[in-house]
């Protein structure tokens, strides 16, 4: 079937009928470029680690690493011709639970599981304004505290799906469930059990999203609106009762909201521990933002009475698509950390080719290979990456009192 549509066609075209016909395009053309990348049950594969990957996410160093291959403990990686290492990740959780059991008693652990009397944390990636990089720090957050040995559970609460999509699921092919399921106000609610779906990362599942998430945001008013329920009127408690099943499950929540204020942004900030406001430091962006916080302000103090309290153990300004040599955004950055200097994150995430390169095939800095990329180019960007995703991980930590 044709379904390129010229300029006469759409004269002839109702608006709907022609956004509907240019939408199923879009996604089977997308459709054949992730066949070409993914298996076709769309559960991507992950590469295997070099050895400074695999001592850098363990927390140990390089010899020692060699040392335990070359006595025979843990995990045997795969060895190259020219004698270079490589772990996969189910090999690299292998080997820090091998550390974990066998290191001194009054060293570190390497495991960092969540202890008894540590809460789950549950961190929401939020900006009013698209283009944020919201959803790229969502994702490669929730990768880092995987591979670094946290157990995590990623929400797209995005309609858009982008999250989804970065972990190999289009939702309109993979016809997926969403968080919808387990917040709807009808007898069909299902438990959040139902719709997590594992990912090619060992220790990091997913709440894929869909369109169907927009009846959110149309079905609570109108369950705030029946007086016979306090379910509606109670919306803001929806995310939190749904994980209270999984609970046990996870250390970490990454929840990636919509680019909006709404139901659904609502309902995850109330649920969260921590907040993550990603801001492009430029004019408009910074101007946006603070019309987003003025509004989110004013919205929250509302239903505030209602019991909705915002309680954070630690928010944080993180900044986005940063050119060091940008004249005028050192110039924001500046403005920014003098305004909030607790509340800025010190390690800006760098405007990188490498990340949007990678996003071209849905893929993650994490997911490609070095040597796909020019070295210095995927360096400046994973070390950034790895600063900004070390700070936010210690905030986590210390949330749970550890030092």
């Amino acid at each position: 079937m044709n379904m390129s549509i010229s300029n006469q066609d759409l004269e002839a075209f109702s608006f709907h009928e022609t956004i509907l016909q240019q939408g199923e395009l879009i996604s089977d053309k997308l459709n054949m470029l992730r066949v070409e990348h993914y298996p076709p049950n769309a559960m991507k594969s992950l590469r295997s680690f070099s050895l400074a990957e695999v001592a850098y996410f363990l927390g140990v160093t390089q010899s020692n690493v060699k040392k335990l291959h070359l006595e025979g403990k843990g995990p045997i990686p795969t060895t190259s011709s020219s004698g270079r290492r490589s772990y996969t990740a189910e090999q690299m959780l292998e080997l820090r639970q091998y550390l974990d059991r066998h290191g001194r008693a009054d060293f570190k652990k390497y495991v960092p599981h969540r202890r008894a009397g540590e809460k789950l944390q549950i961190l929401s990636v939020v900006n009013f304004k698209g283009g944020s990089g919201k959803t790229t720090t969502a994702a490669h957050l929730a990768q880092h505290l995987a591979l670094t040995g946290h157990r995590v559970l990623a929400i797209d609460l995005d309609p858009q799906a982008s999250l989804s999509a970065l972990h190999g699921i289009q939702p309109e092919l993979d016809k997926n469930l969403s968080l919808y399921e387990a917040l709807r106000y009808d007898d069909q609610r299902k438990p959040i059990s139902e719709v997590i779906r594992p990912t090619n990362f060992p220790g990091l599942d997913i709440v894929p999203a869909n369109l169907e998430l927009q009846e959110y945001e149309y079905d609570t008013p109108l369950a705030a609106s029946n007086r016979a329920s306090p379910d509606g009127r109670l919306f803001f408690t929806r995310i939190t009762n749904a994980l209270k099943e999984v609970e046990d499950r996870y250390d970490v929540v990454v929840i990636d909201c919509p680019p909006q204020l709404g139901y659904l942004t609502l309902t995850a900030l109330t649920a969260s521990t921590s907040v993550l406001i990603t801001i492009h430091p430029q004019m408009l962006d910074v101007m946006s933002m603070s019309q987003f916080l003025l509004m989110l302000g004013g919205v929250l103090r509302s239903i505030s009475k209602a019991g909705a309290e915002v309680r954070l153990q630690w928010f944080r300004y993180l900044v986005t698509r940063f050119e060091p040599i940008d004249g005028p955004q050192t110039q924001m950055v500046g403005f920014m950390q003098a305004l909030f200097p607790h509340q800025m994150l010190k390690n800006p995430m760098l405007k990188s080719t490498a990340i949007s390169d990678a996003g071209i095939t849905n893929q993650t800095l994490y997911e490609v290979d070095r040597s796909q990329f020019i070295r210095s180019t995927y360096d400046r960007a994973i070390e950034a990456l790895n600063a900004v995703n070390e700070e936010i991980t210690a905030l986590v930590h210390k949330a749970w009192g550890r030092r």
